[in-house]
């Protein structure tokens, strides 16, 4: 019997459409595709995928630009030619000029964002020196008048910036963007995961508008993806009717806890909320995977590393327990690099340098589901188009435990989207949340050995690490 692989190489003899890579299980919903074609919809799982006849149909350079095609440059590639004499290169977290730890230090950067309000500062700083006219990152929206709650939006004015910060654990695709951008000239900057900067940066190499008009890309560090129904799991819940939610937090912001005690937040019609910390939730932990893209699966950028700049949160001690929240920050571009020293100087940002070591650790968990991770998928459940990954097929070796916990990831990641969705059709929530407790709970005896469970895979296991 063939593998899904050759099947789909035999069928790649055609040119690759975005509905190949959808049905493929690989579309991660950047929206690249769409530009000029069509916007993308929902799926039955809370996913944005390309809809239409238009997908079925051959894009232009399509295998060229879409970050999951096999014939798409990989990271490695794309910074070699932005960032062609880097000052440092690490091979966990790519090229770059200078790391920093810290926060803004002027203005209310910091306590508007979840982190340390680097983000939103140096979208804000570039629009201030002139350098761009404007900038595409995601904004809360009205669900009453269209069907999200957050989408992309080109913003120019210091103000508007300030009303995309915190983060957004949904989908959101930029197919209006690059259509806004090829409509309107000037110079902008894009805010995204790793993906849509990848994305980004193969259009550049396609469409010569693109790569007058995009000046900057500011990258985001991205554990994966989330799907549309994480926000109805909250709302199930925190018994908030879904029609009468109109904004969502998915980390409320609290200066006396700790950083990393995430905390969702639902506003209601009526002006009422509900919040709950996560922890207390049945699909709360973000590690087990819960509503995961499956295009995820097969990433293996955690830092953006084609990004002009990129941002992540220090999950390390200190960093951890400060509520007011602390950046990690990348520089990969010397013009990005002397605007960040200069603001140091001035004391504008109080940013400490750092090396790779501390960066890559703050990052530990994501990085082992990128690598060591990565290597064992690619061998238990090859993609379904043949990608070129910087990680070869592997993991013979790892510890059984450590099988166990990629494989259970996987899996939750999977059922959730098809528990969810029967349990939606049913009008049934207590279907997936029993599912999802359970599921939560065998994930905790395998990643953190706790309860009985935990306690037997711990004297069964080949490795006591209590955190994965």
């Amino acid at each position: 019997m063939s593998s899904p692989a050759r099947s789909w190489r035999r069928r790649l003899a055609e040119p690759l459409t975005p509905r190949d890579v959808a049905q493929a299980g690989l579309c991660i919903g950047c929206g690249a595709c769409g530009a000029g074609q069509g916007a993308l919809a929902w799926d039955r799982f809370g996913q944005l995928k390309p809809a239409d006849d238009w997908a079925g149909n051959a894009v232009p350079a399509f295998d060229q630009f879409c970050p999951f095609s096999p014939d798409a440059r990989n990271e490695d590639a794309i910074a070699a030619e932005r960032f062609p004499a880097p000052a440092r290169r690490d091979e966990r977290i790519g090229s770059f000029e200078a790391a920093y730890v810290g926060h803004v230090a002027e203005g209310e950067y910091r306590a508007g964002g979840s982190s340390g309000g680097m983000v939103s500062w140096v979208a804000a700083e570039l629009l201030r020196r002139g350098l761009i006219d404007g900038v595409a990152h995601v904004v809360p929206v009205d669900p009453t008048r269209g069907d999200r709650f957050f989408r992309y939006r080109i913003s120019r004015s210091v103000d508007e910036i300030g009303e995309g910060a915190r983060s957004r654990y949904y989908p959101v695709e930029l197919s209006a963007v690059f259509d806004e951008i090829r409509a309107v000239p000037g110079r902008y900057a894009i805010v995204g995961v790793p993906c849509f900067i990848k994305a980004t940066n193969l259009l550049r190499d396609v469409d010569s508008v693109i790569a007058e008009r995009v000046a900057f890309t500011l990258g985001l560090f991205c554990g994966h993806m989330k799907s549309a129904r994480l926000v109805e799991s909250f709302a199930w819940q925190l018994n908030a009717p879904m029609d009468q939610v109109r904004a969502v937090e998915y980390r409320q912001k609290n200066p006396d806890r700790p950083a990393n005690w995430y905390t969702a937040h639902l506003t209601l019609a009526d002006g009422s909320a509900r919040w709950q910390d996560w922890m207390h939730l049945a699909d709360g932990d973000w590690g087990a995977g819960f509503f995961q893209n499956n295009a995820c699966n097969y990433c293996d950028d955690v830092m953006g590393e084609t990004a002009d700049i990129a941002f992540g949160d220090a999950w390390v001690e200190p960093y951890s327990s400060d509520g007011r929240g602390t950046n990690v920050v990348i520089v990969r571009s010397p013009e990005v690099q002397r605007i960040v020293a200069e603001a140091i100087g001035e004391r504008r940002l109080t940013l400490d340098p750092v090396d790779a070591d501390f960066i890559a650790n703050t990052q530990a968990a994501g990085l082992r589901q990128r690598r060591d991770g990565l290597a064992y998928r690619l061998r238990f459940a090859p993609p379904r188009l043949p990608l070129r990954k910087r990680v070869a097929p592997g993991g013979e070796a790892l510890p059984l435990r450590r099988k166990l916990i990629y494989r259970t990831r996987r899996r939750i990641s999977s059922g959730s989207h098809r528990l969810f969705a029967t349990a939606r059709a049913l009008h049934w929530p207590r279907l997936y949340l029993s599912w999802a407790r359970l599921a939560l709970g065998l994930y905790g005896a395998l990643a953190y050995l706790r309860g009985p469970l935990g306690r037997l895979v711990g004297r069964l296991s080949d490795d006591d690490r209590n955190s994965w």
